[in-house]
């Protein structure tokens, strides 16, 4: 069989959230740490790459026996998931996740933001000199939604349940750990919301698309 199943909803980001762009040109006094933006809007963005890279980081936690030196040495339940290119056991992945881009510009700046960004300023000191090294990081502010966008291609029915199971854990996971940089300061907690599942290529039965809707609701 072959056939797409779309899983959309929303992501809220509950604290500043600091997914690293690129800084190699900026200015005297320009911002150490900017975030990644969308290109054409200059507005904050989410990558998929974060999203998927974050979840199968916490899921090899819980799933392997061992401390996998590669994610292609995964439990094969994760590596069935989102694929592998170990030599002879090459994997496509069957989760394929979208750039998310901010849904509620207007009704942030409707609050008041000029700025859908903040500047966090940190300092560390240095213990033996007492020396001050200040830097400013840039955040996406608190309340940002973004459109969540995945496709999982399923390639056999009876285990589209049991991959939605995974999937469905390790979105959990992330709601009680973080994304992006600097978690274990408070940034980057983020909760799921609307979370739909779809047919959209192909033909799934009613009763297998019914079990992993309720899989996601239970997620969050």
């Amino acid at each position: 069989m072959y056939a797409k199943i779309q899983i959309t909803g929303i992501i809220e980001v509950k604290t500043g959230m600091h997914i690293g762009g690129s800084s190699a040109f900026a200015a005297i006094g320009a911002v150490d740490s900017p975030v990644i933006k969308d290109a054409r809007t200059r507005l904050p963005m989410l990558p998929g790459s974060s999203l998927k890279g974050k979840m199968r980081t916490l899921l090899a936690k819980e799933y392997n026996t061992d401390v996998a030196a590669k994610p292609d040495d995964d439990a094969e339940c994760l590596t069935r998931l989102f694929g592998s290119a170990k030599k002879g056991h090459v994997k496509r992945s069957r989760l394929i996740v979208s750039d998310m881009f901010l849904v509620n510009e207007e009704e942030l700046r409707k609050q008041g933001l000029q700025s859908l960004t903040e500047i966090k300023f940190e300092n560390t000191i240095n213990r033996a000199t007492a020396v001050a090294n200040p830097r400013q990081i840039e955040r996406v502010v608190r309340g940002s939604r973004f459109d969540l966008d995945m496709i999982y291609e399923a390639e056999a029915e009876a285990q589209i349940v049991d991959d939605f199971r995974i999937l469905a854990e390790g979105l959990k996971l992330l709601q009680y750990d973080y994304i992006g940089g600097n978690g274990s300061r408070g940034y980057g907690k983020i909760i799921f919301d609307s979370l739909q599942a779809e047919t959209v290529v192909g033909e799934i039965s009613e009763g297998i698309l019914e079990q992993c809707n309720r899989i996601l609701q239970e997620a969050v």
